[in-house]
């Protein structure tokens, strides 16, 4: 078995039988057309951006094309994953031609703000950036919000390691769990937003663009907000 077929086959053993994911709402994702899914992004090591590629790869009927750090290759084994499903890395244009030829594009506007904020302020979002709702407000795809509940409690971030972040060139290093924390994880697809129409001046752009960035965030946030809602405990 090759290496990126293990990488997969322990994301779904982790997925059905460790996190017991429970998934809701996956028929908001288009059956055609372009749409960008744009979900909040958490845990030490940013790892619900490999469990949601799992999760839309088996679960989906048509390709989602999803954009990651190209800290990612810096990693054999992740590396390996990402070069194997033609995760993104380079593109600045946040798959504007993707979205233009009617295909789906995933990505977490956090960035890494979300994942490295420390576990006291878990699913307290961090401000989006708004690259991905210029994408959407350029080609005219709607955004499916997307939230994800359970990747705080399985990498909790409890600290950082000073001075290893720069040596490595790397935004932070996390002290947190050896290994994954058995939490329950809730992931839910919440219905389409339309982008509203492509005004002709760039100032006006950018003005639709940072509307349509906060009403995701804000609704993005509701949702995590109920799923959290939902869980008896974090691990059940």
């Amino acid at each position: 078995m090759t290496v990126p077929d293990r990488v997969g086959e322990l994301l779904r053993r982790l997925s059905e039988d460790y996190f017991r994911i429970e998934v809701s709402g996956l028929d908001n994702i288009p059956a055609s057309g372009a749409a960008l899914l744009a979900a909040n992004h958490s845990g030490a090591w940013g790892f619900d951006g490999f469990v949601l590629h799992h999760l839309l790869l088996h679960r989906l009927a048509r390709p989602v094309h999803f954009y990651a750090s190209e800290l990612v290759l810096r990693v054999p084994l992740l590396a390996d994953y990402v070069r194997r499903h033609r995760i993104v890395t380079d593109d600045p244009s946040l798959g504007r031609d993707k979205l233009v030829a009617g295909e789906l594009v995933a990505l977490f506007p956090e960035g890494f703000d979300g994942v490295g904020k420390p576990f006291s302020r878990r699913y307290r979002l961090r401000p989006f950036s708004p690259g991905f709702a210029g994408a959407a407000v350029l080609t005219g795809a709607p955004v499916v919000p997307v939230s994800i509940v359970g990747a705080e409690e399985t990498y909790p971030k409890l600290g950082e390691i000073a001075g290893l972040a720069g040596r490595f060139g790397l935004p932070y290093v996390p002290v947190t769990t050896p290994l994954p924390l058995p939490a329950k994880w809730l992931i839910s697809f919440g219905e389409p937003i339309q982008a509203p129409a492509c005004p002709g001046s760039y100032a006006e752009r950018a003005a639709v663009a940072r509307r349509l960035c906060d009403e995701v965030w804000f609704t993005v946030q509701g949702m995590v907000d109920r799923d959290r809602r939902r869980r008896a405990t974090p691990f059940w």
